[in-house]
């Protein structure tokens, strides 16, 4: 059931839908990070205001690295602390595909 469950949300965000889910504490609404209409609508549906950032989830540390700037300290905190949640605020690299709007920037323009 689970994997199915898994499969199926898998194909919504694929398609650029949304899909609930579960975290340590509360549920989730999720989109693909690096979509941009997606993105929009999870901040509409939520009435989550523009300057309020998003995070965006990775599941291994090259994962992550392929999306920002990895500092020493993020990496030994991975290596101490991973699997399990934990949160980062890094720098984006700068070709970095991941939505601006889920970042609360906008191209050329900050919040």
């Amino acid at each position: 059931m689970k994997k199915d469950a898994i499969k199926k949300a898998a194909k919504i965000l694929q398609a650029g839908g949304l899909v609930v889910f579960p975290t340590e504490t509360v549920y989730g609404l999720g989109a693909v990070a690096t979509n941009d209409t997606a993105i929009a609508h999870l901040y509409e549906l939520k009435g989550r205001p523009l300057f309020n950032p998003l995070i965006a989830h990775v599941n291994s540390l090259s994962m992550a690295e392929k999306y920002v700037q990895m500092t020493p300290i993020a990496r030994r905190l991975i290596d101490a602390f991973w699997p399990g949640p934990l949160t980062f605020v890094l720098k984006k690299k700068e070709l970095c595909l991941i939505s601006y709007l889920g970042t609360c920037r906008i191209k050329h323009f900050s919040c």
